[in-house]
């Protein structure tokens, strides 16, 4: 009877011994802090922005939600990469700190995430969340425009300028395209909570818009050439002389102006334009009676007003006696 209860009380020892050495397995393999991690950045990388914020315990602050769901959401993890979560880390009061590594664009971060245990499941599985927090924000600026392409996503932005929302970590590209302005791509990586990064797109007049309007500067001064005077109507150039015309006159332009386009007080301004132009005639002198060839060169210098439309490119030149 005695060897019987004793293998009986051996026997229990070795059940008791086995479920807390379970238990102490699955809280440490399934139930502990870093399988959340995991769930979240499977989250992100799904454009799972409902289940990503749920699991993460965070709150989504005034802010453009555009980048929050996805397939801009799914854009935000497609350059992270090597993500490893490191272990756990008590900081005290039932909380822990699980940190991240990964790469962006090939350059090194880190996420730290704060959690903390909430309880138990069935009595012996520790149940762990996020710590509550506030999703961080990107600011986006762009010159002279009211929208943008973030992530692959149009964004409206009012006055040049809008803040959104986003996930972290997470990869933003920026940029602006369109037929006569254009602003090059702007990357920025947000790895924590803190936020406050920015991207700033600096648009630019394109290729197909400097070149028409330098076609409708040079078709200008190309009229003012063709005109036999010495002072062509509403043009740059001219010739003044005491002497008698004896001959044709005939303007040609030898330097083009180099056409320059920038930004300046939410509009777009051309910056003043210079050349050169010749003068070819003959002159009778008044008291000699003698006439001679003459070929005259002269620089000249206007300004331009411009105005770009979707379907119309105005350039009013402007010139100043």
């Amino acid at each position: 009877m005695i060897k019987v209860l004793a293998a009986w009380l051996l026997g229990l020892m070795v059940v008791v011994a086995a479920a807390i050495a379970t238990v102490v397995v699955v809280n440490t393999h399934i139930f502990n802090p870093e399988e959340q991690v995991h769930d979240y950045l499977e989250a992100l990388s799904d454009g799972d922005g409902e289940r990503a914020l749920g699991l993460l315990n965070a709150s989504v602050p005034e802010a453009n939600a555009a980048m929050l769901n996805g397939a801009p959401l799914q854009q935000s993890m497609a350059a992270v990469e090597g993500v490893a979560v490191g272990d756990a880390v008590e900081v005290g009061d039932g909380r822990v700190e699980a940190t991240i590594t990964y790469t962006v664009r090939g350059a090194a971060h880190s996420s730290t995430f704060s959690l903390e245990r909430t309880g138990t499941e069935w009595l012996f599985f520790n149940t762990w969340e996020f710590v509550p927090s506030v999703l961080p924000t990107l600011e986006l600026s762009v010159i002279n425009q009211v929208e943008a392409t973030l992530n692959g996503t149009r964004v409206g932005m009012p006055e040049g300028r809008n803040q959104f929302a986003v996930f972290y970590p997470g990869d933003f590209e920026a940029h602006y395209t369109s037929e006569y302005f254009a602003a090059p791509a702007q990357t920025v990586a947000v790895t924590d909570r803190s936020g406050g990064q920015r991207i700033a797109l600096a648009t630019a007049a394109t290729d197909a818009l400097v070149e028409a309007v330098d076609g409708q500067i040079r078709r200008f001064l190309d009229e003012c050439a063709a005109q036999t005077v010495f002072q062509p109507a509403n043009c740059p150039f001219n010739f003044q002389t005491e002497n008698r015309v004896a001959g044709d006159i005939r303007w040609s332009i030898t330097e083009y102006p180099t056409v320059s386009i920038e930004p300046f007080n939410g509009s777009w301004v051309m910056a003043p334009l210079s050349g050169n132009a010749e003068l070819s005639t003959s002159l009778q002198d008044l008291f000699t009676g003698s006439i001679e060839p003459v070929t005259v060169p002269r620089e000249f210098g206007f300004t331009a007003r411009l105005s770009v439309g979707d379907d119309e490119i105005a350039v009013t030149p402007v010139v100043q006696y």
